[in-house]
């Protein structure tokens, strides 16, 4: 359990803090109104060691652990969400690159990954396929020395921005788990193309597009694990995505709960600042309330994981908590400032676009909620 951050903890998050309010929020508003992905910022990212936080020093790495990844996050978040999204995958990425590649393949790209030259994505949805995971069907067989690769995936963070995308693809026709592998797709591989942007409620500067193989052919040498992993090395990632997703949302309802506060001692109605008014503290104690809470349950599932301890029903539960808490903060947060919460003027009403997706992507809380349940019940939960 951690109630306090040691040293190197404080360090990390106040130079992350630092360059968050420095470099990115000031100009967060503007990317999101002109859907602008700021691709410059992944090579500071780079030089503060924040491109390879799961990756060991050997590669470029940082290594950090899942808890200072969180502080990390957690202070991105709060200074734009979509940011911390993009960064969140492509440290997924590297991370799997690690865990599941071989020596080559480690050496061939997580280098350029860790030091913020690559931009890595990750691909496991499909139009037809988004909780059901395993039912994805975009195929790669195999033809000599390379998989030729058809079919479409969605919602692929980075979608045609990223250098290095993790594709999960079908290898063996049917509707099953093992059916499944992960390859590495290159940018610029022929057969291999980005479609249509997708118009978003929110992540305005985090590019989602749909991805396109048209007979591209991809050598066996960038098959990740073995053939018929695919899944698992999807669902690998998954905790540790949660954690990181639930540390974004937290920062997020952190800057709302900030903007909100501040508003409250200054917006005067009545002859009294609003924050006089029991009717604005209480929401603002119960903001707060919220995102501490948050906050904990998010640090205490990534010490489980750094700990080697099982965690993956705390992943689900800070998932779960984190962006119900942000969405819900965000949503307070525009209440009150009222008219002024809802014109772009202030970032509430970003914040409270950007959050919504936080309870759909990397499981929906639906999905949380029964992983939650079957962790409690084991077999009783599946009837």
């Amino acid at each position: 359990m951690i109630f306090a951050l040691n040293k190197e903890q404080q360090e990390i998050k106040e130079t992350v803090r630092r360059f968050a309010e420095n470099e990115i929020a000031p100009h967060a508003a503007k990317w999101d109104e002109q859907e602008r992905f700021p691709r410059e910022l992944l090579q500071p990212f780079g030089d503060l060691g924040l491109t390879g936080l799961y990756v060991p020093e050997r590669y470029g790495g940082s290594n950090l652990g899942r808890v200072n990844g969180a502080l990390v996050f957690e202070e991105i978040g709060r200074a734009d969400m979509a940011t911390g999204t993009w960064l969140s995958v492509h440290n997924m990425v590297a991370g799997l690159i690690y865990r599941f590649g071989n020596e080559e393949q480690r050496q061939r790209w997580l280098p350029g990954m860790t030091s913020g030259q690559l931009l890595g994505a990750f691909s496991l949805s499909e139009a037809g396929s988004g909780s059901d995971a395993a039912s994805l069907q975009c195929s790669a067989r195999r033809d000599g020395d390379s998989y030729v690769l058809n079919g479409t995936k969605m919602w692929v963070t980075s979608g045609g921005e990223a250098d290095v995308y993790a594709v999960m693809v079908r290898t063996t026709p049917g509707r099953s788990a093992e059916g499944t592998s992960c390859l590495i797709v290159e940018k610029g591989t022929a057969g291999f193309s980005a479609g249509k942007t997708e118009r978003k409620m929110g992540l305005h500067s985090s590019p989602t597009r749909e991805l396109i193989f048209d007979h591209c052919r991809v050598p066996i040498a960038n098959l990740l694990g073995s053939e018929g992993e695919g899944i698992k090395i999807a669902l690998s990632s998954l905790d540790g995505g949660r954690i990181n997703i639930g540390a974004i949302t937290v920062g997020v309802a952190q800057a709302a709960l900030e903007v909100a506060s501040n508003y409250a001692r200054e917006r005067r109605q009545f002859n009294h600042p609003i924050g006089s008014f029991q009717g604005i503290q209480f929401m603002l104690a119960d903001m707060a309330m919220k995102v501490e809470a948050a906050r904990l349950l998010v640090y205490e599932a990534a010490y489980k994981m750094d700990m080697g301890e099982e965690a993956s029903m705390y992943a689900a539960m800070a998932k779960c908590f984190a962006t119900d808490t942000a969405m819900a903060v965000t949503t307070d947060a525009v209440q009150v400032l009222g008219g002024a919460g809802y014109v772009r003027d202030y970032p509430v009403e970003r914040y409270m676009r950007d959050a919504k997706v936080g309870q759909i992507f990397e499981g929906t809380n639906q999905i949380q909620r029964l992983v939650i349940a079957r962790a409690l019940l084991g077999e009783a939960a599946r009837g």
